[in-house]
């Protein structure tokens, strides 16, 4: 653990990393609590269904937005006015459905509360590759994240659907609510860590998709997307369908709590294989890994299939995060970030949507075909693609100002 404690003593870390926890914990709990609040209010699953859908795609579409934004001007300009119309979005969301105003209102308004989710763990990212560097510790730091991620995605849903229960959606959103802007004012006020605003000089070559390396990269963590997705939805009928529908959570619950076990072994250990060589084993395990899924076919096999699966897919999303940090100038880092973000996002609503219809129209069984094939695919284009995902040189990293963004 000597890794991970000396990442977390760097000078400062802790006064980013706890008000980031704060406002990242809502971050699950948006999509999620959509569904829940429009079905509550509409009485609709298919209402419910296009709000939760318009809320994931505009967050996927804006986040990327965002991070340019911040790489140009700098993370506080971005997120306290992002704040602002993110809370305002979700109280109007709120005082809708309370209202049981009509289904298109819902709808656009989810869309805006989505698109203004503040993009704090890319920020997070961001600042631990300026104080790092490429340093051996990036890795770790990264792996710091996605465990953090893990165990957001873990509690949030606990959390949502306890206040939901008990109380109702509007009072488990407005919980999500206080976090997010109190988490997010705090962060935005810390500067430990914070990148300086810097002019963005790829702009002239297309913008950051067509940097080499990068459109490899975010499908591979659409793919990735889609296992979370896709296993939400198989995990949860597959289980109705064994007649033990309150398994699911602990199933999923195994599955999570091995994806933090991963990451963790992975952060801990210094690597001397190339990143992105890990990145198309890694994919290709998981690929391997999610198969099992298919054959579960009773409770203690679930089990084992969602542990085996979740133990692989945290190395790989950790080394995706190092490797695109190692292809963009630091002048597009956030940019960057964000749209890895965004293509997880994109790929859990699209696994989701994609093993429901497989569910409805040929079982639950099916819904658990989606993860290898996307996994499988992505490592196929993640080989093909291999040598555009070569490190750029350091003065490159650093935006200099000779440097031409690379095309894929």
């Amino acid at each position: 653990m000597r890794s991970y404690l000396n990442v977390l003593a760097t000078p400062g870390a802790w006064r980013f990393l706890l008000p980031a926890l704060v406002a990242r914990l809502p971050y699950a709990m948006v999509q999620m609590g959509v569904l829940l609040l429009v079905q509550w209010s509409t009485g609709s699953y298919g209402a419910a269904g296009i709000a939760a859908a318009a809320a994931a795609v505009a967050q996927a579409l804006a986040g990327p937005q965002t991070g340019r934004l911040a790489d140009r001007y700098g993370q506080r300009k971005v997120l306290l006015p992002q704040i602002a119309i993110h809370g305002v979005s979700l109280a109007a969301l709120l005082a809708l459905a309370a209202t049981q105003a009509a289904v298109p209102y819902l709808v656009v308004t989810a869309a805006l509360a989505g698109a203004s989710v503040p993009q704090v763990g890319a920020m997070v990212r961001a600042r631990w590759a300026h104080r790092l560097g490429s340093s051996a510790k990036l890795n770790t730091a990264f792996a710091v994240e996605s465990i953090t991620d893990e165990l957001t995605f873990t509690l949030a849903p606990v959390l949502l659907v306890g206040l939901s229960t008990g109380f109702s959606p509007v009072v488990a959103l407005l919980g999500a609510l206080v976090l997010i802007v109190a988490g997010t004012v705090v962060f935005a006020g810390v500067r430990t860590a914070l990148p300086e605003p810097m002019p963005v000089r790829v702009r002239a070559t297309g913008g950051v998709l067509r940097l080499r390396g990068v459109v490899p990269l975010a499908a591979a963590f659409l793919a990735m997307g889609t296992v979370f997705g896709s296993l939400q939805v198989g995990i949860t009928s597959l289980t109705a369908a064994l007649g033990s529908p309150a398994l699911a959570g602990p199933i999923y619950g195994t599955f999570s709590a091995a994806s933090v076990a991963g990451g963790v072994l992975y952060g801990a250990v210094r690597w001397n294989l190339a990143a992105r060589t890990r990145l198309v084993i890694g994919l290709a395990l998981l690929a391997a890994a999610t198969t099992a899924l298919t054959a579960a076919g009773s409770i203690p096999l679930m089990y084992g299939a969602a542990a085996l699966a979740g133990l692989v897919i945290a190395p790989v999303v950790i080394t995706g995060y190092t490797l695109i940090e190692s292809l963009v100038p630091a002048d597009v880092r956030t940019e960057s970030f964000t749209w890895l973000n965004g293509a997880i996002g994109l790929g859990i609503a699209t696994g989701a949507s994609v093993a429901g219809q497989l569910v409805d129209h040929l079982g639950p069984s099916l819904a658990f075909v989606v993860p290898p094939l996307t996994t499988g695919l992505a490592a196929l284009l993640v080989l093909v693609r291999l040598r555009s995902l070569r490190p750029l040189p350091q003065d490159a990293l650093t935006g200099e100002p000779a440097l031409q963004a690379p095309r894929r």
